[in-house]
């Protein structure tokens, strides 16, 4: 690999943050300027993803574009950068989610100097997470993405934003605080001098020489549960509604279309291979669960009036179908979850940055106020009609292919078919579709219909639709949707080797119990009649 190749995934990770520190010695007088250098900087950062991803081989199913550089060598630490058909994918989507949410940050206008600088740093660890292999700078890139998270909601944010930023605070700092003690339990596990925090060096050992099935059985439910509060997973979900309903426009687009994507990404990155006899035997928890996301979610978001909260419960329904292909544990269902992630990614991102556009005109997000804005808003009201028909999984963007790929790979899996008649039916499938599909149509379909068809009331017949600059990052946006949507094998093909990788690792890191003892041979009747102490008896002479 050359030295160039080396340099993109270091340079993606490091320019957010060079221009965070050329803002910063801006005066925080010339806005214009802070502007249109985060833009740069955000762009510069999407052309980097975009040539990440065109240079990577999705034919070879390992880790490209590596550079290890050891850092605290007795503790295993390394700066350890690569790529897979996952990281790359997400990494795209960083790019292009990142980029269109400096564009509609325009909303800003107190401290924006301040609120710059924050959304390059959370762009910056956003991409470091995807890029590292050391367990240390995932999970420190991640820490390095939420804390801005915070400042953002609470600061620039509306309505109840003080209480939403505690929340999310507690909730996911708690989140986090338990899966760094299964991260940590991973590493006190290894032998003495196997400790390592690489997460390449790690998976190896464990195929090796895999964990103890007691070991797993204790250790997964610590990272299943502490990542699964980031994912907003049945019932630690409650954070993200408020959260999403009091951000800022760009806050809500990268937290909810790239950072939520953290605990599967782990998941699927850390805990599978290293742990899966302990997800084997915690499938059936999380299959409820995901599949309370499914329909709860989908319930609980046809009750609300904020369009932001809406949007926030349909978000916390789509993942379960995301923690559904990772359940399948097979290589069409890992697929078809991360491919969904980046639909969710794009298309949950389109529909907050539309909300944005709505609520700096109107001024309310809360839906019965609204009605008629395609007559008013053309552009506007057609981009959501578009995102609304991405959501709930229409053929033609890119959710479609995702969620049509999970719901296959969770097909196939035995264990959850039920007899009837002479067919064979899953019932998580079954579940999933109708809390997917109906539930999902219901509540995104009347909510377009009541806040762009209708009747227009008289307070916004002075609206104005988006103009052309203001177009862009929507079109941005759109286009990814669409481009995947109706070619998802440009994806697809780049995503299924590193499935395949995680699923083979699976089969060999499971744990290999001790042979039970072989039964002891029953004795002859010499051997009974020779009892310790006493001689054999002899025979009688005839």
């Amino acid at each position: 690999m050359s030295l160039e190749s080396y340099s993109l995934l270091n340079c993606a990770i490091l320019t957010p943050l060079v221009f965070a520190v050329v803002v910063c010695c801006l005066p925080a007088a010339s806005a214009a300027a802070i502007r249109w250098l985060s833009i740069l900087g955000s762009l510069l950062t999407g052309v980097l993803s975009v040539m990440i991803y065109t240079r990577f081989n999705p034919q070879n199913a390992g880790f490209q574009m590596e550079r290890d550089v050891p850092w605290v060598a007795p503790l295993g630490l390394s700066w350890h950068v690569g790529v897979d058909g996952i990281s790359v994918v997400m990494i795209l989507l960083t790019g292009l989610v990142g980029f269109a949410a400096t564009l509609v940050a325009w909303d800003v206008t107190k401290r924006q100097k301040e609120f710059y600088v924050l959304l390059m740093i959370l762009i910056s660890g956003a991409i470091g997470m995807f890029a590292s292999l050391d367990i240390f700078f995932i999970y420190f890139f991640h820490e390095l993405a939420l804390i801005p998270t915070f400042l953002m909601i609470g600061i620039w944010g509306s309505g109840q934003r003080e209480y939403a930023a505690m929340k999310m605070t507690l909730y996911l700092s708690a989140g986090a605080l338990v899966a760094l003690f299964g991260l940590i339990a991973l590493y006190v596990g290894l032998p003495v001098g196997e400790r390592t925090f690489d997460v390449v060096k790690l998976v190896a050992f464990a195929k090796g020489q895999p964990f103890s099935a007691s070991f797993q059985h204790l250790v997964y439910p610590l990272l299943l549960f502490g990542l699964g509060a980031l994912v907003s997973l049945v019932p630690l979900h409650t954070w993200a509604p408020i959260g999403y309903g009091s951000a800022p426009t760009a806050t809500a687009m990268l937290h909810a279309g790239v950072l939520k994507k953290f605990g599967l990404y782990a998941l699927l990155r850390i805990v599978l291979p290293a742990l899966p006899s302990g997800a084997e035997d915690w499938n059936w928890l999380l299959l409820a669960l995901l599949l309370g996301n499914i329909v709860y979610g989908g319930l609980v978001a046809m009750r609300q009036k904020n369009f932001n909260f809406l949007l926030g419960y349909s978000s916390v329904a789509h993942m379960g179908f995301a923690f559904l292909g990772i359940a399948t544990f097979n290589d069409l269902g890992i697929t078809g979850a991360v491919l969904f992630m980046f639909a969710h990614g794009l298309s949950t991102a389109l529909a907050f940055a539309l909300s944005g556009f709505f609520f700096a005109q109107t001024g309310t997000r809360e839906i019965p106020e609204l009605g008629g804005l395609c007559k008013r808003m053309p552009f506007i009201g057609t981009a959501i009609v578009m995102a609304a028909f991405a959501s709930v999984g229409l053929p033609g963007f890119a959710n479609f292919p995702g969620e049509v790929m999970v719901l296959f790979g969770a097909w196939q899996v035995k264990g959850w078919g039920i007899k009837a008649g002479a067919a064979t039916l899953s019932w998580p499938v079954i579940v999933a579709i109708w809390g997917g599909a109906v539930l999902g149509a219901v509540y995104m379909l009347r909510a377009v219909r009541d806040v762009c068809f209708g009747v227009l009331p008289a307070k916004w017949q002075k609206l104005g639709d988006a103009n052309l600059p203001a177009k862009f990052p929507y079109l941005v946006l759109l286009g990814a949707l669409i481009w995947v949507g109706v070619y998802p094998r440009e994806l697809t093909e780049t995503i299924k080797p590193a499935a395949i990788a995680v699923v083979e690792a699976m089969e060999k890191t499971k744990a290999r119990e001790p042979l039970p003892p072989k039964p002891k041979p029953k004795p002859t009747p010499a051997k009974r009649a020779a009892k310790p102490g006493k001689t054999p008896a002899r025979p009688v002479a005839k």
